[in-house]
C-alpha cells in the first residue's frame, strides 16, 4: 500500500471532521464550543519545546517506526516532517491519552469484534509498554533499537508485528498506524498536519465555514486551498 492508499484508507472509513480516537480526545475538550465563542476558548496549538509525554528514547523509535510507515517521496514529507511526533506525543499526555471519554472500570471479559477494543490500558500505557517491548526485541535479535536497524529489516519487522508473529504486537502495531494517519491528516492546530500536507494530498479543503456553492460538484475536485482551525482562531 502506497502513502495515497494508505491516507485515502482511513478518510473513507471517517467522516471528514472526525479523525479516529485521537480526535475523541480533542473533541472532549471541544465539544462544549458553540458558534460565536471567544477566539481564546478554542483549543490551543501545542507550543514548540520539550515532549510532553514521551521520553527522548521513545519520541526516536516512534519517529523511526512513524517514518517507514509514512515516508518521505515525491508526493509529500515524512511523518515527523509532517509533526506527527509532536500530535502523539501530545494527545498522549491528554485525554486520549489518559483514555478519558473510555468505559475502563471493569469487569474485563473477552469480548467480541462488534463490541471494539476492549484494552485495560489506556493508550498512553500502551504505548509506553509496547516500545519497551519492541526494544527488548530489537536488542535481542539485531543488538539495537529499531531505530538502528536497516531499512529492509524495520520493514520486515513492522510486516511481523502486522501479523502479530509472537512475541511482536499486531494490536500495537494496528495502533501506531492509527495514530500516524491521524497525526497527517488532523487539523495542523494538533500539531501535525505540517503546511496541511495531508490535506493536500487527498484534495481536502479544510476548515471551511460553508459548502453550498459546491453542492452540485460530486466527485469533482475542488482545487480549493485548505484552511486549517489555525488561521480561523488567528
Amino acid at each position: 500500500m502506497n502513502r495515497r492508499e494508505a491516507l485515502i484508507s482511513l478518510v473513507q472509513l471517517s467522516a471528514l471532521g472526525a479523525i479516529g480516537s485521537a480526535s475523541a480526545g480533542v473533541l472532549a475538550n471541544d465539544r462544549t464550543l458553540a458558534i460565536g465563542t471567544r477566539a481564546d476558548a478554542l483549543p490551543q496549538p501545542p507550543q514548540p519545546g520539550a515532549l510532553a509525554y514521551l521520553s527522548a528514547d521513545e519520541a526516536r523509535e516512534v519517529t523511526a517506526i512513524f517514518d517507514r510507515l509514512i515516508p518521505e517521496d515525491e508526493l509529500g514529507m515524512s511523518a515527523s516532517q509532517a509533526g506527527c511526533v509532536v500530535f502523539l506525543d501530545r494527545q498522549l499526555a491528554g485525554p486520549y491519552g489518559q483514555a478519558a471519554s473510555t468505559y475502563r472500570l471493569g469487569p474485563y471479559l473477552q469480548g467480541t469484534p462488534e463490541q471494539g477494543p476492549q484494552f485495560r490500558l489506556t493508550p498512553a500505557q500502551r504505548y509506553r509498554e509496547g516500545l519497551a517491548r519492541l526494544a527488548q526485541y530489537c536488542q535481542q535479535q539485531h543488538g539495537r533499537p529499531f531505530s538502528g536497524l536497516t531499512g529492509e529489516q524495520q520493514d520486515a519487522l513492522l510486516r511481523a508485528m502486522e501479523a502479530g508473529a509472537a512475541p511482536l504486537d499486531a494490536d500495537f502495531f494496528a495502533l501506531l498506524l492509527q495514530n500516524v494517519r491521524e497525526g497527517y491528516l488532523a487539523d495542523p492546530m494538533y500539531g501535525g498536519n505540517r503546511d496541511m500536507v495531508g490535506w493536500r494530498l487527498i484534495g481536502f479543503p479544510g476548515a471551511r465555514y460553508d459548502y453550498r456553492p459546491y453542492l452540485h460538484r460530486k466527485g469533482l475536485p475542488l482545487d480549493l486551498e485548505p484552511v486549517s482551525l489555525l488561521e480561523r482562531a488567528s
